[in-house]
């Protein structure tokens, strides 16, 4: 049990970044639906548990060190290459978003223009790149069970200290702009994409565990655990929905609504998770390119953040509601792939027995 819980929390970090814990995430996808939206989180738990187990289970089942060899396995060539290429680009894509992101902490936060927010991620994610600190990110990764420790407790508080009620508030989620016009396909495009963005590390993650049934059993208390977040999420954010719904960052305006400094500590937090969740993106698109330490590395790193950075100018808000749910849609194929894969599993299983 106690590997599988720790596959568990490890699935969880993969998931839980940046975007998700802004908040952003959880308003567009979930909050902006009201009461349907709850409908939608107890969804997105159910799917996000099966691909957990689904992912970690295929891992270790292949044993393998790359979501390359895994998707290939499962996809042939031609399927192979599309998942791939869905992979390739969310990381990419996921990249730009988190530049964008730093953007807004900086001038939500502290009232700075947000191209200075930018500029300071571009550069220090390059960086990092460059130099291959393995040691920060390690140290910056350590910090996702502050940040899950964060939420549970401003969804507490927020449910014991709101002023109106959900039946009062919901004329006004409602109002928010959604990133689908459907709670239902809200919710599967949601998991979709987040799938696309935590596939490659959750199957190599899986194929370090060599017992199948612990590994699948990890993913599954990942998948469980990560939405019980989501449903606290959309729940602490719909509590305070009239006053944090206009917010680039909804978590971090309830965070400054009740004290400046846990505001502070809070946005300190944002910003190293959006660093890690950067640094690991972009890295991983960069190294599908080039091979690390050689000088064709360091310019593609450079081309790389420049065009990212680039591409981030317009907003954390936007991008997050424009990107993320074409991603989803491309998502669809690679969870479709895994879900026709684990029949096709269980029946070759029955047909042996």
């Amino acid at each position: 049990m106690k590997k599988s819980l720790k596959i568990g929390s490890a699935f969880i970090g993969i998931i839980v970044g940046a975007g998700f814990a802004s908040g952003q995430e959880i308003l567009q996808y979930f909050t902006s639906f009201g009461f349907l939206g709850i409908l939608g989180a107890i969804l997105a738990t159910a799917l996000f548990a099966y691909m957990g187990m689904s992912l970690t289970r295929l891992g270790s089942r292949m044993q393998t060190t790359s979501h390359k060899e895994a998707v290939y396995g499962i996809g042939g060539k031609i399927g192979g290459f599309i998942m791939d290429a869905i992979i390739i680009l969310t990381l990419f894509g996921v990249g730009v978003v988190m530049i964008a992101g730093a953007g807004s902490i900086f001038s939500q936060q502290f009232g700075l223009p947000a191209v200075l927010g930018n500029t300071v991620m571009a550069l220090i994610v390059m960086g990092t790149i460059m130099l291959n600190v393995k040691k920060i990110i390690a140290i910056i990764g350590s910090i996702t069970p502050f940040l899950v420790v964060m939420v549970i407790g401003l969804a507490i508080y927020s449910l014991l200290t709101m002023d109106a009620s959900f039946a009062t508030l919901e004329p006004i989620a409602k109002e928010q702009d959604s990133a689908l016009s459907n709670w239902f396909y809200s919710a599967i495009n949601y998991v979709s994409f987040n799938i696309a963005v935590g596939a490659s590390m959750a199957i190599v993650m899986g194929g370090s565990e060599k017992d199948e049934k612990i590994a699948a059993r990890g993913g599954f208390i990942g998948g469980l655990g990560l939405g019980v977040l989501i449903i606290l999420s959309h729940l602490a954010i719909f509590s305070a929905v009239d006053q944090v719904g206009t917010s680039d960052m909804p978590i971090l305006q309830m965070a400054n609504d009740i004290s400046p400094i846990l505001g502070i500590f809070i946005s300190l937090i944002l910003f190293a998770m959006i660093y890690n969740t950067a640094v690991s993106m972009l890295f991983s698109f960069t190294a599908r390119f080039a091979e690390m330490n050689t000088k064709r590395f360091n310019i593609t790193v450079i081309i790389v953040v420049t065009l990212a950075y680039s591409l981030s100018f317009r907003g954390f808000t936007e991008l997050v509601g424009q990107f993320y749910p074409y991603i989803g849609y491309m998502g669809l194929f690679l969870v479709i792939t895994l879900v026709v894969t684990n029949i096709r599993y269980t029946l070759n299983k029955k047909a042996q027995a």
